[in-house]
């Protein structure tokens, strides 16, 4: 009933070559979801920018001043003018600065610790310290208890130097003292050449003496204190973080980032037809044509042309009488079956189209749609009348040539009818098909038939299918219902997918069934109802 065509592709398919399209087409064709999550994160960091306060910043600057014996002398390089910084400012941010700010405020020393930032300018013994806080109240305040935090702990830092330094001064002085007052009292027992040995070692010890005098005196005249506030934090001179438009551009974009790996995600678990590199890698068979879909809104409805171009291809590979069944996986392909029936019996042929699904009225109705779209001179139904012309002129002959529609010579010619002028003639009837018999009349059957161009279209169910001519099955789906594939065994197949719809693991699935029942399917038709 058919050529005998290869179904399918034989050899190692080459691999394909990944594009950037490729890439961009799980995403794009995902957009919803990336769109939903970009959605979700823009509007996460919108509530978080107008729900939770900014955060603003003030800052103090401190003056860090090295403790010397006489702040008089001309600094130089000595040693005891150098300050070094990064112990300074581990200071700031020691333990015990950061715990008086938080028995300040009953806050947690952590929190704290997170909100205080203490600089050290290059080349400078200079400390600023800077507190985040959630209004401008708090960060001038803490800003402030910082850095004075910070010279009060240094200070008493320097005082318990000091303290430990006169405490020995105090000791040595004493131990010397005793020493003198027991070689006062051997000089007044000693005798004269005694004497003099005695006289030199307490003149020895009043100058020790003296000199730690002396440097006990420096000790305790020292200034300890570490620094000067130069700069006090004002709410003046607070600056907010200004991070909200970075706030809400970062949600956006991460937004954007988790809907496009959700995308490829969801891809990997519910794999697609794409394009037609998938469908080709899915089935092994070729390409019979894409049928675009035009409509902004509703349903689209498939492009007239496309269909056409389908229907001549399905016709270059079967000879008639031929039965094609139509099957998909899960779709619905009845609006393709109604346009390819249309478009198979503008040519000059009679085509069956059977439906064991309930979907005659719609099939009949798409038929009567599409017919109507035909040119006049193909579809009777729509004879080209010209308008009348305002003057009444025209002739009769124009008239003629464009009511009388152009029909192709049917590829059966029916019985000669009898001379009208000859009235003993009698009239000849068509001969019954030796199909199935149905329970419809011929004249039942004959009204059911819609003319279409040069032939016409017949419907009925997959037992009551004509012997002679083309028959169409719309094959429910068959992952459900086995029927097409079982029709499939009797003729041939075309497989309809729709694109971004149609599983891949089902068009898989739908090519093993057909393959492991010896079906050599004619191809597959790519539908593009979702986006022309």
């Amino acid at each position: 009933m058919t050529d005998a065509q290869p179904g399918w592709s034989g050899g190692t398919v080459a691999a394909r070559t990944v594009t950037l399209t490729d890439l961009l087409r799980v995403p794009l064709h995902r957009i919803r979801l990336v769109a939903a999550v970009a959605v979700l994160g823009l509007a996460a960091a919108i509530g978080y920018v107008f729900l939770i306060p900014g955060a603003v910043s003030a800052s103090a600057v401190v003056a860090v001043r090295p403790v010397v014996t006489d702040a008089f002398t001309p600094s130089g390089a000595a040693a005891d003018r150098a300050v070094n910084m990064n112990v300074e400012s581990g200071i700031a941010t020691g333990t015990d600065v950061v715990q008086r700010l938080a028995d300040s405020g009953g806050r947690d020393p952590r929190d704290v610790r997170d909100a205080l930032d203490v600089e050290v300018p290059a080349g400078g013994q200079i400390l600023r310290f800077t507190f985040t806080a959630d209004s401008a109240e708090s960060a001038v305040n803490n800003a402030n208890l910082a850095a004075q935090s910070y010279l009060d702990v240094r200070r008493n830092m320097y005082e318990r130097q000091r303290e430990e330094m006169l405490r020995s001064y105090d000791e040595s002085i004493e131990d010397v003292a005793a020493r003198q007052a027991a070689l006062q009292k051997r000089m007044a027992n000693a005798r004269d050449g005694a004497r003099e040995a005695v006289v030199a070692e307490l003149a020895g010890v009043n100058n020790q003496l003296t000199q730690l005098s002396s440097a006990r005196t420096e000790i305790a005249a020292v200034d300890v204190n570490p620094g000067w506030v130069t700069q006090s934090a004002e709410k003046a001179l607070v600056s907010s973080s200004g991070r909200g438009p970075l706030y809400v551009a970062a949600g956006l974009l991460g937004g954007l980032l988790l809907g496009v790996v959700l995308a490829y995600a969801w891809e990997s678990m519910d794999r697609r037809i794409r394009s037609v590199d998938d469908g080709r890698d899915a089935t092994g068979l070729p390409l019979l044509g894409t049928v675009r879909g035009q409509g902004l809104f509703g349903r689209r409805r498939p492009v007239d042309a496309d269909i056409r171009y389908v229907a001549m291809a399905i016709a270059e590979r079967v000879r008639e009488p031929a039965r094609i069944a139509l099957l998909t996986t899960r779709e619905d392909q009845t609006t393709l079956t109604a346009g390819l029936a249309v478009a198979l019996a503008a040519t000059g042929r009679d085509v069956y189209v059977a439906d064991d699904s309930g979907r005659l009225d719609e099939l009949r109705a798409t038929v009567m749609t599409d017919r109507g779209r035909l040119p006049a001179a193909v579809n009777p139904a729509r004879p080209s009348i010209p308008k009348p012309r305002p003057d009444g002129s025209g002739s009769l002959d124009d008239v003629t040539e464009q009511i009388t529609p152009v029909r192709r010579p049917s590829p059966r010619p029916g019985p000669a009818r009898p001379a009208p002028g000859d009235p003993e003639a009698t009239m000849m009837l068509p001969r019954m098909s030796g199909g199935p018999v149905t329970a419809k009349s011929p004249v039942t059957e004959q009204a059911d038939e819609v003319p279409v161009g040069a032939g016409g279209v017949r419907f009925g169910t997959w037992r009551q299918r004509a012997a002679q001519g083309l028959v169409l099955f719309n094959a429910p789906p068959a992952e459900a219902d086995e029927r097409g594939v079982a029709a499939a065994r009797q003729g041939t197949a075309v497989v309809v997918v729709e694109q971004d719809r149609t599983k891949q693991g089902d068009l898989r699935r739908l090519a093993e069934r057909l393959r492991a029942a010896g079906v050599a399917p004619l191809g597959f038709v790519l539908t593009r109802s979702g986006r022309g």
